[in-house]
Order: structure tokens, then C-alpha cells, then sequence
């Protein structure tokens, strides 16, 4: 029996993934049948660097003796291998021996651990958000109720009285800021009791439509004109509506504080929604302001961050929570032409539910 004979036998015996490569130039000279199994879809298992590289294992020198097992993902396969590699001789060629070992089962395990950290990290969040929410509706709706009921005695006084018409304009205007503001501590309370999220097939049209409903005074304030810009027939996303409601409603009042400073001929908020290559649906929030730098680029979605004076940095990175809840993913990108555009993707809904 050869040299590689021999070696090709005791690999053979070996009940793991195991090769034997030449320790100068490389190529395959045994390995045993869980090897070729595992590996023989790759075209590069016949040459150790080649090998390597398809693996994704761009320290090549990990091939030589002594070097700490590598962690790679098999992508033909979708499995993963620690491989370890230790040399040898026989016949007088020296060797570099590979034992791959399947870990796929400890990395499913980890994932799995991550999601569910991941998950409990969200929950904690929206409960933060929720009991701050609640307290904050609690000690609001009653002034507000109040202040509705003394707009609507003083209107009876002035139509009674016959009162001047700017008079009238005035509480007209004001008893329609504290009923739109009525109607967001309402949408808080109603996100409140969401703590269950109920996912199922929705219309992006609809839930962008009670978004721009609630900030149309905000829009007509800051003289802004808001742009819809929906595909036609856009399939039904698999989300919860609140959720989503909320997650659009912060990012279109960003972008409308964003312009603040910008003159109002200038302002252009658009808002996207289409179906993307990856079969999802991606919804874009374009704005006209004054963009963001690339160093505040990378740190938007990372808690306590934000641009704002006055803000808590907390609004984008429970965005992402949600949205990466829905399976998507929250972004941002400079707008062509100078502003800023935040964009999410959701699941289609068809088949799901």
C-alpha cells in the first residue's frame, strides 16, 4: 500500500469530515467519504487555499499546524464547520490534515438565544415606551376634554352674542388643535393596549392615509405640501396596523421637523411605496432638508443618539425594533439633491396569516 494509501485508509476510519492536503503546493492527496460528502460541491475541495477561499476563510495560513480552529459557513451546504488543522508526514510528503467538524446544531442554538435576547430587548422597550405613554395620557385627556367643553361654551357665548368673526376663526382654530391633539393621545392609548401585536393582512394606502390625517395641521403649519407616491395595485403587508402607524407617523414628523429651518418654497416631503427586487414591500420617506453627515448617518439607529436639541434619541431605535419585529429592515440614505431619505420594508401578505 502507498503512502496516500495508508493515509486514505486511516482517514477513511475517522467517522468526521477529514482531508489530507500537500504542505507545499496544496492539493488533495486523500480524503474520506464524510469529506467528500460535505465538501465535494464546492469545486475548490481538490486545493486546500481554493478551498479556503470558497469557505469563506480569507487567513489561508489557518492551513499550517497549530492555528486555532476556524469557524465557516458552507453556503452549498448551509452548514457550518470548525476546522482544525494539524500536520503530518507520510512516506516522507509532508501533510496538512483537516478535520472539519459540523457545529450547525451550536449555531442554530446561539441564533436562536440571540433572537430571543433580541425579543425581550423590544418587549422592554415598548413596555418603557408604554408606561411613560400611559401616564402621559392619563394626566393629558382630562385638561383636554376640559379644554374642548370651555372652546365649545365660549363659541355658544360668541354665536349668542353675535361676536365678532375673527373671534369665532380663533376658537374655531384652537378647539381644532386640542381635538387633534384629543385624537393622539387616543392613538397612544390605543398602541398602549397593543401590547399583544396582531399581525395581518393590511393596506399600506390606509395606514399611510390616517398618518397624514393626524399630521395634516403640522404640514399646513410649516406651509409643506405632502406628496403620495404609492404604486398602483400595492399588494397587503403582513403587519400590525398601530404598530406600523406609528413607526410611519415618526418618521414623516422627522422629516417635517428636518425643514424647519429650510425655506418653505424649498420644502418637499414625498412619501414612497412600491414593491422592491426582493419581492417586499419598501416604504420612503423623501424630505428636503438639510441631510445628515456620514458619521450621524451610521449612529441614527443607535439608542440616545439624535440630532435634536430637545430630543431623546429613542424614536428611530424603537422603529427599528418594530420593524425588524415585521421581518424588514428600517434605513437611511441621502436624498439626490440634498435631504434625507428613511425608508422600511414589510412582509407581502399574500399566503401568510
Amino acid at each position: 500500500m502507498t503512502a496516500n494509501g495508508a493515509v486514505a485508509a486511516l482517514l477513511e476510519a475517522i467517522p468526521v469530515p477529514c482531508a489530507a492536503f500537500a504542505r507545499g503546493d496544496g492539493r488533495l492527496l486523500a480524503s474520506n467519504s464524510p469529506y467528500r460528502d460535505a465538501f465535494s460541491g464546492l469545486p475548490g475541495h481538490v486545493h486546500r487555499t481554493r478551498l479556503l477561499a470558497e469557505l469563506g476563510d480569507d487567513d489561508h495560513d489557518s492551513g499550517s499546524g497549530g492555528a486555532a480552529p476556524r469557524e465557516v459557513h458552507a453556503a452549498h451546504s448551509n452548514r457550518w464547520y470548525a476546522l482544525h488543522w494539524g500536520e503530518s508526514d507520510a512516506g516522507g510528503e509532508p501533510l496538512s490534515l483537516l478535520t472539519a467538524v459540523d457545529i450547525s446544531a451550536r449555531i442554530e442554538a446561539l441564533d436562536s438565544h440571540r433572537s430571543r435576547q433580541e425579543k425581550l430587548l423590544f418587549t422592554s422597550r415598548l413596555m418603557s415606551v408604554g408606561e411613560m405613554a400611559a401616564m402621559l395620557a392619563h394626566e393629558l385627556n382630562q385638561p383636554l376634554a376640559a379644554i374642548v367643553n370651555y372652546l365649545n361654551g365660549s363659541l355658544r357665548l360668541v354665536d349668542q352674542a353675535g361676536g365678532p368673526v375673527q373671534v369665532e376663526r380663533a376658537l374655531l382654530a384652537a378647539r381644532t388643535q386640542a381635538e387633534h391633539a384629543a385624537a393622539v393621545i387616543s392613538r397612544v392609548r390605543e398602541f398602549i393596549r397593543a401590547r399583544e401585536p396582531r399581525r395581518d393582512a393590511r393596506d399600506l394606502a390606509q395606514i399611510t392615509g390616517t398618518v397624514l390625517e393626524l399630521l395634516r395641521l403640522e404640514a399646513d403649519r410649516q406651509q409643506l405640501r405632502i406628496e403620495l407616491a404609492l404604486a398602483p395595485d400595492l399588494p397587503a403587508v403582513y403587519a400590525d396596523r398601530v404598530m406600523v402607524e406609528q413607526v410611519l407617523l415618526n418618521l414623516v414628523k422627522n422629516a417635517i421637523e428636518a425643514m424647519r429651518e429650510v425655506p418653505a418654497a424649498k420644502r418637499g416631503l414625498r412619501i414612497e411605496g412600491r414593491v422592491n427586487l426582493d419581492g417586499e414591500v419598501e416604504v420612503r420617506v423623501c424630505d428636503r432638508g438639510e441631510g445628515l453627515s456620514a458619521e450621524q448617518g451610521q449612529q441614527l439607529f443607535s439608542p440616545f443618539f439624535t440630532t435634536k436639541s430637545d430630543g431623546l434619541g429613542i424614536g428611530l431605535a424603537i422603529c427599528r425594533s418594530i420593524i425588524e419585529y415585521h421581518e424588514g429592515r428600517l434605513f437611511f440614505e441621502p436624498r439626490d439633491g440634498g435631504g434625507s431619505v428613511f425608508g422600511f420594508t414589510l412582509p407581502i401578505a399574500d399566503g401568510r396569516g
